[in-house]
């Protein structure tokens, strides 16, 4: 810093503004042609992302800029375009609360919201587009009033923002165990596909499958990944939760989408490189267990022979959200 200064010292006191602004323009202009050549416009849009919280894992914020409050719930939409929205029921009284975001693909989203007060995170998921955000207080049974609603217009400043956030469902921090997990893992890999499987790796050997939890969780379900990873079990959502954190905590855009192949319940993985765009099914739940892609993939972009199999014909793939 000091070499800094007095290098810009000298400069002001030797060059004229005239000089000294055209100097300027020139080394930012060669900076500029470096980092794009370097990194392309991808590159620098995930970085100007990770960057923002200080820590390489960005952090939603209720700023309170544009906000929708009653004396039920608050809904800050403030970072729309940074896309997330954070909810908040303010009535401690409540007994279940539900947030529905209703996505630009007619595509609906139902969440349980914690009646304490606290802030949440819900993803935009689908993209540019209005957004509907509507939170319901339980009257009784499954009787629900309307609480609270906004419409929201969104254009993402990032395409891969919703896919690099932490979220309700894969939900965490600069200070979780499953982040400094996955930093280890991934030290010393050079690309991500290799990231990818050290990931599924390490999910796979420490985790087993909750047979009792699975038999009896209920509808609503939210993945605690640092418990579930401690615990060394879990459901097969906890599995997903936990490997997309990681691979998000890494700046590796990845999606968690759930839906169905037939009539068997189906959860994928996907991920974007700059190499290969987005890399659909790298990981994905047959049901039963676990499977990984042939990373052989990555020479030339094409899903691999066994997933293609697994999915079969088109028309039974049936994908149904994607968080």
């Amino acid at each position: 810093m000091k070499k800094f200064l007095k290098l810009y010292r000298n400069a002001k006191t030797s060059a004229s503004p005239v000089a000294e602004n055209a100097l300027k323009r020139s080394r930012f202009s060669a900076r500029r042609r470096q980092m794009f050549s370097a990194f392309g416009i991808t590159a620098l849009l995930l970085a100007a992302l990770f960057i923002l919280s200080g820590s390489g894992i960005p952090v939603p914020t209720a700023s309170g800029t544009s906000t929708n409050r009653n004396n039920k719930a608050e809904i800050d939409y403030s970072n729309a375009n940074s896309g997330y929205v954070m909810v908040r029921f303010l009535d401690s009284r409540a007994t279940a609360v539900r947030v529905i975001v209703a996505g630009p693909n007619s595509s609906q989203y139902h969440y349980q919201l914690n009646t304490g007060g606290t802030w949440e995170v819900f993803s935009f998921s689908e993209g540019n587009g209005e957004y509907t955000v509507s939170v319901f207080e339980q009257i009784s049974g499954n009787r629900y009033s309307l609480a609270n609603r906004q419409t929201i217009s969104v254009t993402l400043t990032n395409a891969f923002a919703p896919f690099l956030l932490p979220n309700q469902f894969v939900n965490f921090n600069r200070n979780s165990r499953t982040v400094t997990i996955a930093a280890d893992l991934v030290r010393g890999k050079n690309n991500v596909i290799e990231k990818v499987g050290a990931v599924y790796n390490y999910v796979i050997e420490n985790m087993t499958y909750d047979t009792e939890l699975a038999a009896t969780v209920t509808s609503g379900y939210v993945p605690n990944i640092d418990q579930a990873l401690a615990q060394g079990r879990g459901i097969c959502f906890d599995y997903a939760a936990i490997m997309t954190a990681m691979l998000r905590s890494q700046e590796i855009p990845t999606k968690l989408v759930i839906g169905y192949v037939g009539d068997v319940y189906h959860a994928w993985i996907s991920v974007y490189s700059a190499e290969t765009g987005w890399v659909n099914d790298i990981i994905w739940f047959d049901g039963t267990d676990w499977r990984i892609m042939d990373p052989t993939f990555a020479s030339n972009g094409n899903q691999s022979n066994d997933i293609m199999r697994f999915i079969g014909d088109g028309n039974n793939h049936n994908p149904t959200h994607t968080h």
